[in-house]
């Protein structure tokens, strides 16, 4: 067998690895929280639109749910707004909620609306605002303070956190080809807007909608251990733990515990992959040894 035959041979063995995945996930929703530098990074923003279209057009059913930090505080600069947080939560005056408006449900949604769409997807943009996808109320950040150690009870402004998915746009959408893409912004029984969260957000729309699988796309590897190995697969008493030891911090903690939650909900796995990688959702999905951290009950 000459060399190009056999290359043309592996490039169908690597489509046959995928086939028993693509029968698991056919008719499946899956959820993926589209967030750090693969959202700034060019080729990895077309990668990551191509892997939801590939999706699309094997017969699962993705939805988007993305974040825009970042996106957020560089326009709060160039308007001369200095960008404020506690406990790495941002505080949100009603200035800048409607400049957290305009960059996530305006400028970032509908940019990743269009990349989805060029590469011959038909994705569809929401905040939680649309067809009453989901409800919020007020969070309040519970802490000691600094100074005392006393308990006290923070007012962020328009931060919020969700009570109630309803996912009946979600699947109108699903059944008439629509891949959703969700800006994580919601409304209060007021009807006022409410900056929550994306990590819990994405978990709360899996569970809503039944879904076999959760990804976070961040841009480390996964969860390591104590000497930095990557954790292939990881129980939920496992994954507390190390956030009692400290071994799992940072920004991976509200990953992880929104990750559970939408585990106790109903979603069979939650993946949390490197976004730096290119096709990471693919290589994650379909191939026998993933590259990421899937997190069980």
């Amino acid at each position: 067998m000459d060399s190009m035959l056999q290359s043309l041979v592996e490039r169908a063995n690597i489509l046959l690895e995928a086939l028993p995945y693509i029968r698991e996930f056919y008719g499946k929703t899956i959820v993926v929280k589209y967030g750090g530098h693969a959202m700034v990074d060019e080729s990895l923003k077309e990668s990551f639109a191509k892997d939801i279209v590939l999706m699309k057009y094997i017969g699962i059913n993705p939805i988007v749910v993305h974040g825009g930090g970042p996106q957020i505080g560089e326009t709060m600069k160039k308007m001369g707004k200095k960008p404020k947080f506690i406990d790495g939560l941002r505080i949100t005056d009603s200035e800048t909620m409607d400049i957290v408006e305009m960059v996530l449900g305006g400028k970032v949604n509908k940019e990743i609306v269009a990349l989805i769409n060029k590469h011959g997807g038909a994705a569809v943009g929401l905040t939680g605002k649309d067809g009453l996808l989901f409800l919020a109320r007020k969070l309040y950040l519970e802490r000691n303070a600094p100074q005392t150690q006393a308990p006290e009870i923070i007012d962020l402004g328009h931060v919020g956190e969700v009570v109630k998915v309803d996912p009946s746009i979600l699947e109108i959408l699903a059944r008439e080809r629509f891949i959703p893409v969700i800006a994580p912004i919601g409304v209060d029984e007021k009807g006022t807007a409410l900056n929550i969260n994306a990590d819990w957000v994405a978990a709360k729309i899996a569970g809503a909608a039944r879904a076999e699988r959760l990804i976070y796309m961040t841009d480390v590897d996964g969860v390591k251990d104590s000497e930095g190995n990557l954790i292939s697969s990881l129980k939920k008493e496992e994954a507390y733990r190390m956030i009692e030891e400290g071994s799992i911090s940072g920004g991976m903690i509200p990953k992880i515990r929104a990750g559970i939650s939408a585990l106790e909900e109903g979603v069979k796995k939650v993946h949390i992959v490197n976004g730096t990688i290119p096709h990471c959702i693919i290589l994650e999905l379909f191939t026998d040894t993933g590259i990421g951290t899937e997190i069980l009950l």
